[in-house]
């Protein structure tokens, strides 16, 4: 089925190992996909002479092993347009994109493996099947169904037309938004203008300009030197030059080629038609299908419970806000480049200290040796560094092992931003546990995050906020390393429901509120002193600060992709209006109208949250349940630690997540403990410090 010579001399047709990136090179791509698809389909042609007498190793396991490596390949090719992204390699992603694309459509649509998968269904021997098999056969039709099987002659073929146009467009959204980002810089020559930065901030835009051949200060629009400007700069002019950069990106008021809006209105109106072809209203009942939330209404009246709820404590947070911009400020007016310097000010007045404080306690070292102990201790393993080929020289590569030892996982940690790299934090698979005729294949990760790299001489210091993120991508990263499935289509995150996908990660933020556990992951860089007890006190009161603002931002955000997704809009209306009523609604801040926010909201015109972006919440009511059993048994329980990884992340997606969480709680969730943690029930401010 292929050529020896090619698998040898292309490192992206090598599977025996980890991938080769020190090897790998854009012209390896297009011969490796096309090696690949050919293989693919040449295999769809032999199977199709079995239909008669499907079986588990005569069509299931062939249909894996080919589609696992084409995935394995283009993952790879994916990853680095992510985070090593240059224009040869961009052009190669997008020429090869469609063909990805094209290839999964066939395959989605493809008359005898829909009827071999029914017939095994159909088949007596379906009862002897193991529980992941049969979920894997479900599966398998249900996503029959949902790309377009069912469909005959031109509405298949436009079906197909549709899903590979939407690849490219959203494709092109991510693109576009990040060269917004990268064309912008802010080049500042006095330093009395930068007043109140602290000074390794100031340090590292000296360094940045200077790569530029430029004197002064440089600032852009990453995340890295976009918050802390936004946060600490007094300057209200500079705070809202940036501001307006910031949330006009991708839009019609920067350059046109990066203009994100027709894109969106395409995108939306593709989906819409998609979702009719397949004999659904809306796109949000597409999305549904394979989430735990069964209609629309039901997430629509999630979020409207959760707003009425947080309501009265963000008019609460607002008007101190205001208050204290006006009396202690000189700010008679908060606008919205004024809000988080406001928000900082009032937290250093009110609990007595600043982010940039406590940054000093969190070098890179110590809080990736505490994150290491603390799951040691919750479920007996050892996270250890190792050795492979990377992308980049930040990258490092670790492995973890049981108590005897024993290889579960490896994984790959890219935490620093960088110009060509995507923005924000994410994990993804590299390889996925499986059993190959009795070999169990090793997990491996991607977890990447955009954190501030070294300054001078000193380690990575990285913000409470962002040992946060590490924790919540590492928690994705235990959710496919620690599986023990033996079938790759429900093993790890697959086949797990999205709107659940997210109850590991946001389930381990938790423990970065724990006196035990900090530490254990805090050492100043200059003293060597652990986290000092008040100032841990400081960040327990100040944790729920602004919490009801945060809530309500997040639900805007939730509602607004759902009612664009259900058809909300009238007649002629754009998205930035359909987004204007749901913030009159909703927020109690409401931005500028210039403000562009839906141009840049990569979740759901160009990631997979489209229709689900109230994932977030609904597996943070999931979260904080869990959770909440660990605060009842015992906050580091390694008998709570082993019941979780039993009952959550060793089972994958072979049953629904709802009898997952049943069977770790022993009951159905409940709301409570997420209302508590964020201190958003009467006559509390949330738990305290322990």
């Amino acid at each position: 089925m292929n050529n020896n010579s090619a698998f040898i001399s292309n490192p992206l047709l090598d599977f025996s190992g980890l991938p080769a990136f020190d090897r790998i090179s854009t012209e390896h791509i297009t011969p490796a996909i096309d090696t690949l698809l050919a293989d693919a389909r040449q295999l769809i042609e032999q199977l199709d002479t079995i239909q008669q007498a499907p079986t588990w190793q005569n069509l299931v396991l062939p249909l894996t092993e080919v589609n696992e490596k084409l995935s394995r390949a283009w993952g790879v090719v994916g990853h680095l347009n992510a985070v090593m992204n240059n224009p040869t390699l961009r052009e190669t992603y997008n020429a090869n994109l469609p063909k990805i694309t094209e290839y999964f459509s066939e395959i989605a649509q493809h008359p005898g493996l829909f009827k071999a998968f029914k017939q095994m269904r159909n088949s007596t021997t379906f009862a002897t099947l193991s529980v992941a098999r049969k979920k894997v056969i479900e599966n398998e039709l249900r996503d029959f169904h949902l790309g377009g099987a069912e469909l005959t002659g031109e509405e298949q073929t436009r079906f197909r037309e549709l899903q590979s146009e939407l690849a490219q467009l959203s494709s092109r959204f991510e693109e576009n938004l990040l060269d917004a980002t990268n064309a912008f810089a802010l080049y500042v020559e006095e330093k009395e203008q930068l007043a109140g930065l602290p000074e390794d901030l100031l340090f590292a835009a000296q360094e940045a300009a200077k790569k530029d051949d430029r004197q002064g200060w440089k600032f852009t629009l990453h995340a890295p030197s976009w918050i802390p400007f936004m946060q600490y700069v007094r300057n209200r002019g500079l705070r809202e030059q940036m501001y307006r950069a910031y949330v006009t990106r991708a839009s019609e008021f920067g350059a046109p080629e990066f203009d994100n809006t027709a894109l969106m209105e395409q995108i939306v109106v593709l989906r819409q038609e998609l979702a009719g072809l397949l004999g659904y209203t809306h796109y949000a009942d597409v999305s549904l299908v394979s989430k735990m939330a069964e209609t629309p209404q039901q997430i629509e009246n999630f979020l409207r419970e959760l707003a009425q709820r947080a309501r009265p404590f963000a008019e609460q947070d607002y008007a101190e806000l205001r208050q204290f911009a006006h009396e202690k400020l000189d700010i008679p007016e908060l606008n919205a480049w004024d809000i988080a310097f406001a928000s900082e000010q009032l937290r250093e007045s009110r609990y007595r200290f600043s982010e940039q404080e406590v940054r000093q306690y969190f070098p890179e070292s110590q809080v990736l040796a505490g994150l290491f102990n603390l799951v040691n201790k919750l479920y007996g393993i050892q996270v250890r560094p190792s050795s492979t080929a990377v992308w980049h020289t930040d990258v490092r590569f670790y492995e973890i092992v049981d108590a005897s030892n024993r290889l579960l996982g490896q994984f790959y940690l890219d935490m620093y931003a960088r110009e060509h790299k995507r923005g924000g934090a994410w994990m993804d698979d590299v390889v996925t546990r499986r059993n190959k005729d009795g070999h169990i294949q090793i997990p491996v990760a991607y977890l990447t995050c955009n954190f501030s790299a070294p300054s001078g001489s000193k380690e990575a210091l990285f913000t409470h906020d962002e040992v946060i993120t590490l924790f919540h991508e590492f928690g994705h990263g235990l959710h496919h390393l620690l599986t023990q499935v033996d079938e790759l289509a429900v093993s790890g995150i697959h086949g797990v429901e999205w709107d659940a996908v997210e109850l590991p990660s946001q389930f381990m933020e938790n423990f970065c509120w724990e006196w035990d556990v900090l530490t254990q992951m805090t050492r100043h860089i200059d003293t060597g002193a652990i986290l000092p007890r008040h100032l841990f006190d400081s960040m327990v009161a100040a944790k729920n600060f602004q919490s009801g603002l945060f809530t309500l931002r997040q639900v805007e955000f939730a509602l607004f992709d759902l009612l664009l997704h259900t058809g909300f809009r009238q007649a002629g209306e754009s998205i930035q209006q359909l987004l204007g009523q749901v913030r009159q609604q909703i927020a109690v801040i409401v931005p500028p109208e210039y403000n562009r926010f839906a141009q840049s909201f990569s979740h759901i015109f160009a990631g997979g949250y489209a229709a689900g972006y109230y994932s977030y919440k609904w597996a943070e009511v999931l979260s904080a349940d869990v959770y909440s059993l660990f605060e009842e048994q015992g906050i580091i329980s390694s008998d709570v630690g082993q019941h979780f990884w039993q009952e959550i992340l060793a089972v994958g997606g072979t049953r629904p997540a709802r009898e997952s969480f049943i069977a770790f709680r022993q009951r159905e969730p409940r709301i409570d403990a997420l209302l508590r943690h964020h201190g958003m029930t009467d006559g509390t401010a949330g738990r305290t410090a322990t």
